[in-house]
């Protein structure tokens, strides 16, 4: 457990903010197999502050997800503070986070995300005119740098702090990289000596034992999951389980997988409506199927398919077939 501003935060496992994901039916989900803290998809300064329907849609949280992590992105520091003072006043939110680390052209050119980490009196600047300007703890999402030439991760950690920020959640990688290469752990543990607020390490964990090597190499006080627990919220649950007890839980069975995917579908149409939500989780339910034998030749089905019906039909066959395969192979291994 660790505390971010006046929030308990109560194990180390933290789901990453991810653009076009972390709505609030992928966010209950994976809160229920345990994450400490879940974030809240990036969402437009401008977009809050000329109240667009569209952002406005994604500043709904469900009261079950908290403690929740909404993440804002901008450039200016007058729209920044605006839409940080909404988040504070009419949202349920427990942090607000500044969003200093997404790599996308479309955000760079509006002097936003990433472009943030070449100039550190920047990120103090603008961190500093948040925190005066909300109650709620301020934290920020950045990566260690720009390039190998521009690594100013601590430097920019520690203006974050300088400011008043609560917490940094850093990626060990740079803008450059994208999510190319090996994320940096090196360089996180520099910053978590540099530094007296909470840092949580983020980049290149996709099994619980990852999450542990990370914590015990950087001394991060949490561990942030992001692209592999899509599909997979399982991964929060064996990560929990193995830092807290050394247990090593077994892989979801094929069925385990569907059930937990169409409870998300559900989410997913309650919140959006179905038209919208089938095609936003067509991209959900290949990632449930990964892993189980067979996944390829069901992924051209779900992408045509326009119903819950159609999608729950063609996930619930292929189960059925996965089933009675393993079946068949465990009677002929006995013979």
């Amino acid at each position: 457990m660790f505390r971010i501003g006046d929030i308990s935060i109560k194990n180390r496992v933290v789901l990453a903010p991810m653009a076009g994901i972390c709505n609030s039916a992928f966010r209950l989900t994976v809160k229920e197999f345990g994450a400490g803290l879940v974030c809240a998809e990036m969402i437009s300064d401008k977009g809050i502050v000329f109240k667009n329907e569209k952002t406005m849609n994604l500043l709904y949280i469900d009261e079950r997800e908290k403690p929740l992590s909404l993440q804002i992105f901008g450039g200016e520091k007058e729209t920044l503070v605006e839409a940080a003072k909404f988040v504070d006043e009419h949202t349920t939110a427990d942090i607000i986070d500044i969003n200093m680390g997404c790599p996308v052209n479309k955000i760079i050119k509006c002097e936003a995300g990433a472009k943030w980490l070449l100039d550190p009196n920047k990120i103090y600047e603008m961190v500093a005119a948040v925190v005066d300007a909300v109650k709620k703890p301020v934290t920020v999402k950045m990566r260690i740098g720009w390039d190998d030439d521009h690594l100013f991760a601590v430097e920019n950690a520690q203006a974050v702090e300088r400011a008043g920020g609560a917490a940094v959640s850093m990626h060990g990688r740079t803008r450059v990289q994208m999510y190319e290469g090996s994320a940096n752990w090196d360089i996180l543990r520099e910053v978590k000596k540099a530094i007296h607020i909470p840092l949580i390490g983020n980049g290149d964990v996709k099994t619980p034992q990852d999450a542990e090597r990370l914590l015990q190499q950087t001394g991060c006080d949490g561990v942030m999951i992001g692209r592999a627990a899509l599909g997979n919220p399982w991964m929060i649950y064996r990560t929990v389980r193995y830092l807290e007890t050394g247990e090593l839980v077994e892989e979801p069975s094929a069925r385990e997988k569907m059930e937990v995917c169409l409870l998300h579908l559900d989410r997913l149409i309650a919140l959006k409506n179905e038209h919208i939500a089938i095609r936003e989780f067509r991209k959900h339910a290949s990632w449930y199927l990964k892993g189980i034998r067979g996944n390829a030749k069901v992924r051209n089905a779900i992408n045509a398919s326009n119903t819950r019906d159609e999608l729950v039909s063609i996930i619930s066959s292929f189960v059925k077939d996965t089933e009675e395969r393993e079946k068949k192979a465990s009677y002929s291994n006995v013979g």
